[in-house]
């Protein structure tokens, strides 16, 4: 049978969340415990992968397991197991077919920016002490909804067959004690968003003009973009799905 789990983690000890040798990675940490309370080998698929120290408040992967008469209890004594970084929210069972990166049609991403030294966000948050002008950096973010091809904004020598995306939302936002970045897509490239917020911040901090932010776009040039900023304020927030994925079986 297939089931999707839904779950979070705070990356900061994982090398991401792809399965590899010689790395603690959130996949290979579920995959260990899951096979070994359900005595069966158990192999996820995620619906997208995360880089080394990015979280994730809402993250799903399927897996194919014998049947599982309780899932609410399951979930419960699986998260026992599981380090405190780690939590599982809920099980669903679903139809064989269902596939949790390919039926995937929206991803959301937040970044966390604090503009005064903070320890409590010094593992969940990048710092940046220089005045950002936000309504600049949201004129710049208004460019992605009208553009495509991202190319400018992915690592370099990533194999994807292409470069588009739709971007639907791109906002900065004062909440609380944090400036937070918004932004909503059916899909995203490998460093993308890092890159993005990179570029935002440039034009945040007077160094680029609106311009220059359109002849990045349009460049296909990673070289052109924004450094990438640091991973621990990445947060993916959402991922949705058809309504039938996940109630097929209730």
């Amino acid at each position: 049978m297939r089931y999707f789990v839904e779950f979070s983690y705070f990356g900061k000890n994982y090398h991401g969340w792809q399965k590899q040798p010689n790395a603690i990675t959130v996949q290979g940490v579920l995959e260990e415990t899951f096979s070994t309370y359900l005595r069966e080998t158990v192999e996820l698929t995620g619906a997208g992968r995360t880089d080394a120290g990015v979280h994730a408040k809402q993250m799903y992967a399927h897996f194919e397991s014998n049947a599982i008469n309780d899932l609410q209890q399951t979930v419960y004594r699986l998260n026992a197991f599981l380090p405190a970084d780690i939590s599982l929210k809920k099980l669903h069972q679903v139809e064989e077919s269902a596939h949790a990166r390919f039926e995937a049609f929206e991803r959301s991403y937040e970044y966390w920016i604090v503009q005064e030294k903070n320890p409590f966000y010094t593992e969940s948050a990048h710092y940046v002490k220089v005045p950002l002008d936000i309504g600049k950096m949201n004129e710049a973010a208004s460019l992605l909804l009208d553009h495509k091809d991202f190319e400018c904004f992915s690592r370099s020598n990533t194999d994807v067959k292409t470069f588009l995306c739709e971007v639907k939302r791109a906002v900065w936002e004062v909440r609380e004690d944090k400036l937070v970045f918004s932004i909503t897509a059916d899909r995203f490239l490998r460093n993308m968003v890092r890159a993005v917020v990179g570029t935002l911040l440039e034009v945040g901090m007077g160094k680029w003009d609106l311009s220059y932010v359109k002849t990045v776009l349009n460049s296909r040039d990673r070289s052109k973009a924004g450094a990438s900023v640091p991973a621990k304020g990445l947060y993916l927030t959402s991922v949705l799905y058809p309504k039938k994925t996940l109630s097929a079986h209730g």
